[in-house]
């Protein structure tokens, strides 16, 4: 059976349960926050439950590396409609130890891409077209350093008003631990 074929199985059993009901209420509690955290895995019940999180109190925003690595990319673009749609006053960046991302490849990312059937000539229409594709695959050296510069980079966003507070942290994915490395006194 494909996944998808037991996902749609198990929603439908989920809807015909009404299992839905304690997802759906309206939360008192919403502590006007949002967090911009990795998409691993280890993170997705450990890192909620580690800040006292509860469905309603953040935002929560994923991606590879909890990083900024565009200006007008759709991380800020969440940020940005986030405090200004939803009365948001804080963002948190939360990477975490042992990340993927930490010494990523690009050119080694690209050769799985081309053994998956991506063809050269079109990725080379894109480099050819000034797009630092590379830069845009890259990793991070350092998580501290990758978690600090995201917080400069929104802290220093044109569109994202000076009263805003930005935090950085990084999880250990083993322990929950959390340790501050930029604290927007």
């Amino acid at each position: 059976m494909r996944r998808l074929d037991e996902i749609m199985n198990f929603n439908e059993e989920f809807v015909l349960n009404k299992e839905y009901l304690k997802y759906t209420k309206i939360r008192k509690d919403n502590k006007k926050i949002v967090i911009v955290s990795c998409m691993d895995t280890r993170l997705t019940e450990l890192l909620p439950k580690a800040l006292n999180i509860k469905d309603g109190d953040a935002k929560f925003i994923k991606n590879a590396g909890a990083s900024v690595i565009h200006p007008f990319g759709n991380t800020i673009r969440s940020i940005v409609i986030a405090i200004y749609e939803f009365d948001i006053d804080e963002v948190y960046i939360i990477a975490h130890h042992d990340c993927g991302m930490s010494n990523l490849d690009s050119s080694k990312t690209l050769e799985k891409g081309y053994s998956k059937g991506i063809d050269k000539n079109e990725v080379k229409k894109i480099i050819d077209s000034g797009f630092d594709l590379e830069k845009w695959l890259k990793g991070f050296n350092s998580v501290n350093d990758s978690v600090v510069s995201t917080v400069k980079s929104i802290k220093n966003h044109p569109l994202i008003p000076r009263d805003i507070k930005v935090y950085g942290l990084i999880i250990d994915p083993t322990n929950g631990k959390l340790e501050l490395v930029y604290d927007d006194l």
